[in-house]
């Protein structure tokens, strides 16, 4: 018994470095149980991380490029260990960092457009953001507005995933709720962060940074009820989103990806992500309805048939090669996104957009997709959800052009007198 507890008694290899006269970081961040000594709150080592200047150079690790010369400690191990350290939530430590304006700067330095901004100090940089806001939310939050440059400055690197994370927890799409988080919102819903991030969806931007983009719409849409989800909801907003996805026709991404946030503020359970669907056939097609502000879906109508054209691509040359023969030309994610826009928009119950749909061919059109691409489970997916919607519709006119002008058992008669393989 005496040995047992004689070695539970151990001290462990950070005592020993804190037990020199002249130790330093360094050599704490080396060891490789400094985390484990955090997380079990060593006071010495508490202490001595605690300390205005550890901290300084805690955030030098995290927020600064390693020496072209430095070793691997120092270009690796280091920015990791340092960021981990301010992770393990101590709270003496993270009310040094945010007590001093000075060292906030600093943390917040790392954002300035003439630096590098390397992918995984950015994820180190994010980290230690994320955890400022879930322990320090109120001084952090205060930071923020005192200095809104760091807004821009977000939305400016928002193409580094690592850093649109930190956007998408800064504007309350989380489940965090802090306090005076309302404050905060109405604070950001009158700032321009809504028409910052809209242009980021500009064809004249990486297609990384439309997507992140979009997902950051898309969880702010997810938010129902805050005051940032409310504005976005508006015609002009709406105008500005479909102007980016009409810009340039050629740039198909963009339009992917804008049209994915029009997707969401019709259906706010949808994702900016899924660009391909649900595995199960018939998934969401008996799923209540979401009122949809009328106005939203006004601000849509002017954009509709310029949308609609793009399901035409008869002088698209490309050749796409399958096991079951080639593609003249592929159907493309552009028009999957529009279909599925389109599938969403009917679900709403808008009459104006109905008579849009009917009126400019397009019901038709989708319902020739069907039988053009007969191998693509995900358009057959959304022509169901559309030939469902419209045969519920309480619209005569929708109803009436679907199995006249659309032809829509015709076509099924046809496709089953003259399959596309034969029994052989």
């Amino acid at each position: 018994m005496f040995w047992k507890l004689a070695a539970l008694s151990a001290s462990s290899p950070v005592d020993a470095v804190l037990d020199k006269e002249n130790f330093t970081l360094e050599e704490l961040l080396d060891e490789e149980e400094i985390i484990q000594e955090c997380k079990a709150l060593n006071s010495r080592l508490i202490n001595f991380l605690r300390d205005r200047a550890q901290v300084e150079q805690l955030l030098r690790y995290v927020v600064e490029e390693p020496p072209v010369d430095a070793d691997s400690k120092r270009a690796f191990k280091f920015p990791f260990v340092a960021s981990e350290v301010f992770t393990c939530e101590i709270d003496v430590i993270l009310r040094t960092l945010v007590d001093e304006e000075e060292l906030m700067n600093l943390l917040f330095s790392f954002l300035e457009p003439d630096r590098p901004h390397s992918t995984s100090l950015a994820g180190y940089f994010g980290k230690v953001v994320v955890c400022l806001m879930l322990r320090k939310t109120v001084p952090l939050m205060n930071y923020v507005q005192a200095h809104q440059i760091v807004l821009q400055q977000l939305i400016d690197l928002m193409g580094i995933t690592s850093i649109m994370e930190v956007l998408v927890r800064l504007v309350g799409a989380d489940d965090h709720v802090y306090p005076r988080y309302m404050d905060v919102m109405r604070w950001l819903a009158d700032s321009n962060l809504l028409e910052m991030i809209i242009d980021k969806l500009s064809p004249t931007c990486p297609p990384e940074v439309q997507g992140n983009a979009a997902e950051t719409l898309c969880a702010i849409i997810r938010n129902m009820g805050s005051p940032l989800a409310a504005k976005l909801s508006g015609p002009s907003f709406v105008s500005r989103i479909l102007a980016h996805a009409l810009e340039d026709f050629s740039a198909k991404s963009g339009l992917v990806y804008a049209l994915s946030v029009c997707v969401s503020l019709l259906d706010p359970r949808r994702s900016a992500s899924s660009l391909l669907i649900h595995p199960f056939r018939g998934q969401h097609m008996h799923e209540a309805p979401i009122a949809v502000n009328p106005e939203t879906i006004r601000a849509m109508l002017p954009r509709l048939g310029d949308l609609f054209m793009l399901l035409d691509v008869m002088s698209d040359e490309k050749i796409l090669p399958t096991t079951y023969g080639e593609l003249r030309p592929p159907l493309g994610k552009h028009r999957l996104k529009i279909v599925e826009f389109i599938a969403v928009l009917l679900k709403a119950g808008n009459q104006a957009a109905e008579e849009e749909l009917v009126n400019s061919g397009t019901i038709k059109r989708v319902v020739d997709l069907f039988f053009e691409y007969p191998y693509n489970s995900a358009l057959h997916h959304h022509v169901e959800s559309i030939v469902s919607t419209c045969m519920e519709s309480r619209n005569d006119l929708v109803i009436d052009h679907l199995f006249k002008e659309c032809d829509l058992v015709g076509k099924i008669l046809d496709a089953e007198r003259n399959p596309l393989f034969s029994g052989d």
